[in-house]
């Protein structure tokens, strides 16, 4: 007879924890874990043999003193073999952060102070229509639900691989329908039975780290792939900020637009008068109606966009095509005096994008390790009990038992060539993620560069566009006066009314590059969530508990999606 007893099961338990591991610390934990259990003297497992040639034959039995001195010398083995086992270390190089040279400061100058990034989204814009929508879009947008599922995936794909430390235990059973189908012969004894059911257990002892490795791997990619999803909520805070600003200044271009056909409208009125009157030629009435038709065509064209931005924006917020409720005008935008962007090595704990390049470098530099413990030798302990009897009222006898325990070894040999090939295309990978990592870091650096460099300009460039607006409507003034008092054509009016909206036009479109060179120095700092040990309250506008619980789970870095 043999069974497992009940310290064996304590056993079983501890392989399941979770285990932590250092880079001073190599041998494994569960060896110094199972050590007091098999130190308290307690049997972790019994073998008893049990010859039953027939299910009614008298069982062999072992004296009590020489069962108890088998049963320590069969410990004391197994102690010294599962300690020599557990205490392999994990194959493969420890992941380490690459040294990654940093300048103390950015190469354009810019405000002194903490980053912008540690602002709270809705600190920055300040529109209350465009914080309505940001929260619909984090509530609503498709991709970034693709997003928190995908995290629920990599969830669990760990739990899987960790699950790879559990022993794994399987049950069966048999009975034929009608008489006896041959039987069933228990493992060493030759008797056929009819009725059986057994469970069996297979561990394999992970002496070269190969689980370990796993599991680094795998909690590697989860925590890339929860980067990855605050990639996506900075990606869609800077988006929406950045169609709503395009959508204000279709607005504003499009009353400019309208405004500019109704004067041209005007101005052919008045010349298709003039020239009934012999006071002006063909030529300047077709000059006028160029110039309205002309302004026609763009109030259509600014239209057509409008309504694109509208659809484009309604997909961020998750939504069908439809109308998108304005608020402040381009020109009443609140915007932050002070743009700070604080030091370089700020980006690499804030950038998702670095930072999910980084947890994929982590996770490659593991797979190495899985790789490489692959072309060694595999140990497993195997074991099975199970009852068998030729009738199914004698299963539960004692004489009916059986059971039988070993250790496994699985050796590569024909394929231990694509084995080494196989570690040779991990290390290859790695070097790829180390190259993308160092990759994310330019850009996250030439972006910042880039959106610096774009306030320090625009700044400049929006005061120009004010005065050459004033300068043109002083202009438009002047010009209309000397035509009424006889001194000039009206062709000087048409050119001081197309200067001024065509000026017009490129100020709304600079007060719009000014609001959207915010959003990408926002973006590229890595900004968009609640600051670390911020006090700041959801928005007034997300109303409802469960919205507010969601807004606070996408909004919050810390929380990983359940």
């Amino acid at each position: 007879m043999s069974y497992i007893s009940r310290p064996l099961k304590n056993v079983f338990k501890v392989v399941g924890r979770k285990q932590k591991q250092t880079r001073n610390h190599s041998l494994c934990v569960i060896n110094a874990r199972l050590e007091p259990v098999f130190n308290t003297g307690e049997t972790a497992m019994q073998i008893v043999f049990q010859q039953s040639v027939k299910s009614d034959a008298a069982p062999l039995r072992v004296h009590s003193s020489r069962k108890s001195h088998w049963r320590d010398r069969l410990m004391r083995r197994l102690v010294l073999f599962l300690s020599v086992l557990l205490a392999g270390c994990a194959m493969g190089p420890d992941y380490l952060r690459p040294k990654i040279e940093v300048a103390e400061k950015f190469r354009i100058p810019h405000a002194e102070g903490e980053s912008i990034a540690t602002i709270a989204w809705w600190d920055v814009f300040q529109d209350e229509n465009l914080q309505r929508l940001i929260n619909q879009a984090l509530l609503g947008n498709k991709e970034l639900k693709q997003a928190e599922a995908s995290i629920e995936e990599m969830q669990a794909r760990l739990k899987t691989a960790f699950m790879d430390f559990v022993p794994n235990l399987d049950a069966s059973a048999y009975g034929p329908f009608m008489g006896d189908m041959g039987g069933f012969s228990r493992p060493a004894f030759p008797t056929p039975y009819s009725y059986y059911g057994m469970t069996t257990m297979n561990w394999e002892i992970d002496l070269w780290g190969r689980i370990r490795r796993s599991n680094e791997a795998a909690r590697a990619d989860l925590m890339a792939r929860e980067e990855y999803r605050r990639g996506i909520v900075l990606l869609l805070i800077s988006n929406v900020a950045q169609s709503y600003f395009d959508l204000l200044q279709f607005q504003t271009q499009l009353e400019i637009a309208h405004r500019a056909l109704a004067s041209w409208k005007e101005s052919v009125d008045i010349s298709r008068a003039q020239l009934e009157g012999g006071i002006i030629s063909r030529l300047d009435l077709d000059q006028f109606d160029a110039e309205y038709s002309n302004a026609a065509a763009r109030v259509a064209e600014i239209e057509r966009q409008l309504t694109q931005k509208e659809n484009e924006l309604s997909v961020l917020l998750g939504e069908n095509p439809h109308t998108i409720p304005q608020g402040h005008s381009l020109i009443e935008q609140t915007v932050l005096v002070e743009v700070p962007a604080g030091i370089p090595s700020e980006l690499l704990q804030r950038r998702p994008d670095i930072l999910q390049a980084e947890q994929t470098l982590a996770a490659s530099t593991a797979r190495i390790g899985v790789a490489k413990a692959g072309r060694f030798p595999k140990f497993s302990v195997t074991g099975l009990l199970g009852v068998a009897s030729p009738a199914i009222s004698n299963l539960l006898m004692s004489n009916s038992q059986f059971g039988v325990g070993g250790l496994g070894l699985a050796v590569p040999i024909l394929n231990a060539t694509s084995l080494g090939f196989e570690q040779r295309a991990a290390e290859a990978r790695a070097r790829q993620a180390l190259a993308q990592y160092e990759q994310a870091i330019l850009v996250a650096f030439k972006e910042v560069e880039d959106a610096l460099i774009a306030i320090q300009t625009v700044k400049s460039q929006l005061i120009a566009r004010k005065k050459q607006v004033d300068a043109l409507h002083s202009a438009l003034y002047i010009a209309d006066l000397r035509y009424k008092g006889g001194i000039t054509s009206y062709v000087d009016v048409l050119l001081a009314k197309r200067n001024l909206f065509d000026a017009e036009f490129s100020l709304s479109a600079t007060q719009r590059f000014h609001l959207v060179s915010i959003v990408q120095l926002y973006r590229a700092l890595g900004g968009g969530w609640l600051p670390e040990n911020s006090s700041s309250a959801v928005p007034v506008s997300v109303n409802s508990i469960e919205d507010r619980r969601t807004f606070e789970r996408v909004a919050d870095p810390k929380m990983i999606s359940q």
